[in-house]
């Protein structure tokens, strides 16, 4: 029994091997509708082609679905990396606000948000189930800390004249990344990246000794992220970018609550005393802080690792771009020599991860087959 691919008709292919026919004007074999090297697998719906075979718009429409994927992911996330590297000009907005202050209504308007965001999509269940086991709870505790500690440190550089070097603490963070794969998971790491790390080190001496003293909130928020990832791929799949950002910020809820409670006790809060202006865009901190996340989320599923970890210097570059041009912190001779270093430094990294995945994704030919497109010399 001949088989038929979803869609076609035997009639609908006699005409093709006719038109293939007149095209020719000789007579020729019927077409088979199947290679015969392939056996035909009702689970796969896409027609096998082949050579000289007309492509039909169906055909046409599967070959450009992953294209379009990829296009989307990408959108998505530059819209993720781009909010992110816009941050800095919201911080900038809420002043007076401190520091200390704006974190803690971030924390706060998140949950709210977040809140919201499950019961329309009716998500709860989902929550549920993870709050349920006590494991992910603990894991995500900990990363609350520790996303606490980088939102802290990442508004107080911005809202005290250091955007520079809170930028400067996501530009190295990626080499943190492989340092802390090597202490913490013990992984071997090949030429490109231990030389990447060397320049890392060398980069943060001579902005130390720029400086006056070690960087240390590019350091904090670079390792602080770094562990955060750590701690995050404990959980892995188990629990998606909204659901883990509400129970989160659910586990800092209570302390931002007390620190709330506190300014407004010491008169130092400024949420109900800058006008409704100010208060509508301190409560826009949740959907800030939830947007990028989704956005991020989606091109996570659409888009290769690679892609992702190139996109993350967008965020960064934004940053470093505001702090230059629109803050207009200054950047001498010696902060330039140690950005570039990291920057070298970032290249030997993203060099060494295209090479890993181009080596990778290499087909291995087993011996004695012969390669696709010599078949027709034999």
């Amino acid at each position: 029994m001949a088989f038929f691919p979803s869609g076609q008709t035997e009639t609908h292919i006699k005409r093709i091997v006719s038109y293939s026919k007149c095209r020719a004007g000789v007579q020729s074999k019927p077409v088979m509708a199947v290679s015969p090297l392939r056996q035909p697998d009702a689970r796969n719906k896409t027609p096998d082609i082949t050579v000289g075979a007309e492509v039909t718009p169906t055909e046409t429409a599967s070959t450009r679905q992953p294209r379009s994927e990829n296009s989307t992911g990408i959108l998505y996330g530059i819209g993720a990396y781009g909010l992110w590297g816009l941050l800095p000009l919201y911080f900038i907005i809420l002043l007076p606000a401190t520091a200390i202050e704006i974190v803690a209504n971030r924390v706060l308007w998140s949950l709210v948000f977040c809140a919201l965001l499950l019961t329309v999509m009716r998500s709860w269940r989902t929550v549920r189930a993870a709050a349920a086991n006590p494991r992910i709870v603990a894991t995500l505790a900990v990363a609350a800390m520790l996303i606490a500690v980088n939102w802290f440190v990442y508004t107080y550089g911005v809202t005290n004249g250091h955007a520079i070097e809170a930028a400067l603490g996501y530009f190295i963070n990626p080499i943190v990344s492989v340092l802390l794969g090597v202490v913490v998971l013990h992984e071997k790491l090949r030429r490109l990246q231990w030389a990447a790390v060397g320049m890392g080190v060398v980069a943060v001496v001579v902005l130390a000794i720029g400086y006056g003293n070690v960087p240390w909130i590019a350091l904090t928020l670079a390792f602080s992220f770094g562990f955060y990832g750590f701690v995050k791929k404990r959980v892995g799949s188990k629990v998606d970018a909204v659901s883990s950002l509400s129970i989160e910020t659910a586990v800092l809820t209570p302390i931002a609550a007390a620190v709330m409670i506190w300014l407004s006790v010491t008169g130092a809060a400024t949420v109900l005393t800058e006008g409704p202006g100010h208060f509508w865009i301190m409560a826009a901190a949740g959907v800030i802080t939830a947007v990028p996340l989704i956005f991020f989320g989606a091109a996570a599923r659409r888009l290769p690792l690679t892609t992702i970890g190139l996109l993350q210097y967008l965020a960064p570059v934004l940053q470093f771009l505001l702090a230059l041009f629109v803050f207009q912190e200054e950047m001498p001779l010696e902060r330039w020599v140690g950005f570039g270093l990291v920057w070298v430094a970032l290249a030997m990294l993203t060099i060494d991860m295209l090479r890993t995945v181009r080596k990778n994704s290499r087909p291995r030919r087993p011996s004695g087959a012969t390669p696709v497109g010599e078949s027709a010399a034999v």
